[in-house]
């Protein structure tokens, strides 16, 4: 046999690999959505991009190049037993809180909009607090599973699991990235309260988080413009409300049908970075109604799938890895929505699978490669 048709059985293998036992809607689901992004953000960005790179299609290039990257992490991790991730939690906890701590480190973090947020790497950057989200659920999952015997510990569980998230958070905070910050946490008490931990310690520490949050939003100028503005937008339609005031005219003139693909005005120039946060803004305006029923109902079925994939897991590690990764998607999704349609504050969080963001793309498909392994393996012994 030659070196060639031994190097193309040994991808067909692994391609069998990964895809055998694999659950269909779980992977079309998010594979829809990733086409539907990669539509809408070259339709978002073209003139921004135009304008701003002298190359219309500048951002489309880079979300497909962190596509291809995020597939191949997804068949990796798919391919492979997800137990073996228990071996991965501290060196994936401390890699990322260490690259969260070189973000504030001046000439190592890239500073953009008034926030350290990158890390440049060559021709990339990455966020490291979207992967944070992603080693938290690593984490719970390893520590809730390993101690489910003493699951109502104060000291055991409780405690570390939140002391771990405090560290993480931490530096996020003094980004300053208060969405992310809140996502991880509400990521780690909806994991505690489904492993069983006491509710009353969940409850302890919202009341006793409530002084920091309000510091944090009251005593912080644009983040109290941000309410305010969520609160009626039209006080100050010029500034602090104009994102959302021009949100709204977006989705009021898609209507049902839309304004056909390219057809936005919004995109241009009104909506700041249409391609990110505001995507799907742009994608009510130009498939209307159907469209944004289409993309949230894949979302829908997306956490569907990924629920019944934690519900059947063969272990309690899997149970909530499955659910972690489903939350990663589905609770982001659900914000972004809420703050594009004016139900929430803005937030800076992106739209799963859809917004331009490399980190982000990595981290979706990183949880959508562990929801296929946990599938996998449903059923087998550990």
């Amino acid at each position: 046999m030659s070196g060639e048709d031994q190097s193309a059985q040994t991808m067909n293998g692994t391609v069998q690999g990964w895809t055998r036992g694999v659950d269909p809607w779980l992977l079309v689901s998010a594979l829809v959505l990733t086409g539907l992004g990669l539509v809408m953000v070259y339709s978002s960005s073209s003139a921004l991009a135009g304008k701003r790179y002298l190359d219309a299609a500048y951002f489309v290039k880079h979300q497909a190049a962190a596509i291809a990257v995020g597939m191949f992490f997804m068949g990796w991790l798919a391919a492979r037993d997800y137990q073996r991730l228990h071996a991965w939690v501290w060196p994936v906890l401390v890699l990322v809180f260490v690259a969260l701590v070189a973000v504030l480190v001046p000439g190592v973090g890239h500073r953009a909009g008034g926030a350290a947020r990158w890390l440049r790497l060559g021709l990339f950057s990455v966020q490291p607090a979207e992967l944070a989200k992603l080693a938290m659920v690593l984490f719970l999952a390893h520590w809730l599973s390993s101690n489910q015997t003493r699951i109502k510990s104060l000291f055991v569980v409780f405690l570390p699991a939140m002391g771990v998230a405090g560290l993480m958070i931490a530096p996020i905070l003094a980004e300053p990235d208060l969405g992310t910050s809140l996502m991880i946490m509400a990521l780690t008490a909806i994991l505690l309260f489904v492993a069983g931990n006491r509710v009353s310690y969940l409850a302890a520490l919202g009341l006793a988080c409530l002084p920091g949050l309000y510091f944090l939003v009251f005593r912080v100028s644009y983040r109290l413009d941000r309410l305010t503005s969520f609160l009626n937008p039209w006080d100050d339609p010029a500034d602090t409300g104009f994102q959302i005031i021009h949100s709204f005219m977006a989705l009021g003139s898609g209507g049902f049908m839309g304004a056909g693909l390219g057809g936005s005005r919004q995109k241009l120039f009104y909506l700041p970075e249409p391609h990110t946060d505001f995507i799907l803004s742009v994608l009510g305006e130009e498939l209307g109604l159907w469209g944004m029923a289409l993309t949230l109902g894949l979302f829908m079925l997306f956490i569907w799938r990924g629920v019944r994939t934690a519900l059947n897991a063969r272990d309690l590690f899997g149970a909530y890895l499955a659910l972690g990764a489903t939350m990663v998607v589905g609770l982001q999704a659900f914000v972004n929505a809420a703050v594009v349609m004016g139900l929430l504050p803005t937030k800076g969080l992106t739209l799963p699978f859809i917004s331009y963001g490399g980190s982000s793309m990595l981290t979706n498909f990183a949880c959508l490669g562990i929801l296929l392994s946990v599938a996998r393996h449903q059923g087998r012994a550990a």
